[in-house]
């Protein structure tokens, strides 16, 4: 799978706009007076999902992309937002979610997208020595 010229300079958007998505969530963190180096100890936790290749293509590719959008961050501010409408401290779920959200804001600013079965095939482009060959 390559990447059409047309479709080069849309890739390159979303990869900056992650980008600023990955600093913005930084800067958050810092800001809302939380320890920032949680989201690099949290980083690698998420890739986990990966382990879901070890049963196969179609298996992996389904738990990395479970993870690696941004649904269940959004889904935990969400329900931070309503507990704390009903008063309720759940500081813990946003924590989370930044941490979760800032992962795939980093794999995407990457290049990492979501798979398209192959660890390698994302909706981003192919990565990796795939990408490389077929040039």
């Amino acid at each position: 799978m390559s990447v059409e010229p047309s479709h080069h300079q849309a890739y390159g958007w979303q990869r900056a706009e992650n980008a600023l998505i990955a600093v913005g969530i930084v800067l958050a963190v810092i800001a809302w007076g939380q320890p920032w180096w949680l989201l690099l100890v949290a980083f690698l936790a998420f890739d986990l999902s990966a382990l879901g290749y070890l049963a196969g293509q179609r298996v992996g590719a389904w738990c990395y992309n479970l993870v690696h959008n941004y649904t269940a961050p959004a889904a935990l501010v969400t329900g931070w937002a309503g507990l704390r409408l009903g008063d309720i401290d759940a500081d813990g779920l946003v924590l989370l979610a930044a941490c979760w959200g800032f992962h795939v804001a980093v794999d995407r600013a990457l290049g990492y997208g979501l798979k398209l079965g192959p660890f390698t095939h994302t909706h981003l482009g192919v990565i990796g020595r795939d990408r490389r060959a077929e040039r």
